[in-house]
């Protein structure tokens, strides 16, 4: 048994950048941070872009390397299952045995890939894209004239359309909504993105029922409702995520669409918080609606987050939403929550891009979203999160205007 400590469950992003939090706060006690994968603290979101195209070979880009290990004196436990969680002695159970006593703990668990529960799915032809040995199998089916199958048309099988595409494959997108990018990004964007998929070569399939996917070798057949087979080298599915909560779960934390925390991260335990995407919360830009995100800064801010909280600090946590998708030349970016809004103003600048902003009932801006290259959108996209901060009711004239810069819609 060891000392009293904090103890993190989960080495990604969220649990990562706590880890490093703490001792930048002046945590001098034991820090152990617990991962189920072989590799030390990596990014996840070259996974599905950069480590699928680059010709070098590829490596993880790591949060947190053994150099920073030893300098943060964090003691990493790789290749590790927690298996329960003993709230009334604080203690974590690993598979192994080991029992390890908490000061304060945060689960930073993160969320696994929805599963296609269809006759056939459930072999080794069908594909997932979360940890860095997915995208080192998924690689490996990507070769100049393989035929790729993606199922799901949101950011995940988009990205690694693109990058499929990119190396040489031809691409089967399947979809079973109207459209691509359905959660958060607006029709305006989604078209957009659309068009430079299929002038890629990307074909696209809205609408259809799954019936069942065959696999024979090395080949295997996706086989729609209307009799239509699409016969690929790689069959990968992309249709969302769910939070990991199984130990939460069975500790008896609250769960509500994901581990239940409060404004401060923290859990129905006292003890215990949460961050990232395994995590809902209330957000006070959105009339205290629970929500949980699934992006790479979420989990960044919330682990950091969560870390001065476990040392006493009482922060709420009013970031506003932000996430990212790069597919070719194309920057995707989107601030605040799209479907929180009633009208949409856009703002044409050009053939380099588009604007759009997201006007709540109130006049309020709750949303931007912009596509294009990156330098063209980025720096309006982090002004009207600034705007969304304030809670600025900005004239609808002057949001249309490109003429009219965004920082002077800022308040002070």
């Amino acid at each position: 048994m060891t000392e009293f400590g904090m103890v993190i469950v989960g080495a990604g992003e969220a649990g990562a950048r706590a880890a490093i939090e703490l001792r930048t706060q002046g945590w001098t006690g034991t820090i152990t941070l617990i991962g189920e994968e072989k590799w030390k603290p990596y990014e996840r979101p070259p996974l599905s872009k950069s480590l699928l195209v680059d010709e070098d070979n590829p490596t993880p880009v790591f949060i947190l390397d053994n150099e920073k290990l030893v300098q943060h004196d964090i003691r990493f436990l790789s290749d590790s299952t927690v298996i329960g969680i003993d709230r009334i002695s604080r203690t974590v159970e690993l598979a192994d045995g080991l029992m390890i006593r908490y000061d304060r703990l945060l689960l930073a668990t993160g969320a696994r890939p929805r599963r296609f529960s269809l006759e056939g799915s459930d072999t080794s032809s069908v594909l997932y894209l979360r940890t860095f040995s997915d995208a080192l199998t998924l690689r490996e089916r990507l070769s100049p004239g393989k035929h790729v199958a993606v199922i799901g048309g949101g950011f995940i099988g988009l990205e690694a359309a693109a990058s499929a595409v990119q190396r040489g494959c031809s691409v089967t997108l399947v979809e079973l909504g109207p459209r691509i990018l359905m959660r958060g990004v607006p029709k305006e964007i989604a078209d957009i993105v659309e068009a430079r998929h299929r002038a890629a070569g990307v074909e696209f399939k809205f609408g259809v029922t799954i019936e069942r996917i065959d696999s024979n070798n090395d080949r295997t057949d996706i086989v729609l409702a209307d009799g239509t087979i699409i016969s690929c080298d790689a069959c990968l599915i992309g249709i969302g995520a769910m939070p990991e909560t199984t130990l939460a779960a069975k500790c008896g934390l609250e769960i509500e669409n994901g581990i239940c925390v409060d404004a401060m991260l923290g859990t129905s335990d006292p003890d215990i918080f949460a961050a990232g995407d395994c995590c809902s919360f209330p957000h006070p830009f959105y009339a205290g609606e629970r929500i949980r995100l699934e992006a790479w800064r979420n989990a960044q801010d919330q682990g950091s987050l969560a870390a001065r909280n476990m040392l006493g600090a009482e922060e709420a946590y009013t970031i506003v939403p932000w996430f990212w998708s790069d597919q070719y030349e194309l920057t995707l970016q989107v601030t605040g929550l799209p479907n929180h809004s009633d009208r949409i103003i856009s703002r044409n600048i050009g053939e380099v891009g588009k604007l759009f902003f997201h006007i709540a009932s109130d006049g309020r801006l709750v949303a931007a979203s912009g596509v294009g290259p990156v330098a063209s959108i980025a720096r309006d996209i982090r002004l009207a999160e600034m705007l969304i901060h304030q809670q600025a009711r900005p004239d609808a004239l002057a949001l249309a205007n490109p003429d009219v810069k965004l920082k002077t819609l800022l308040q002070g």
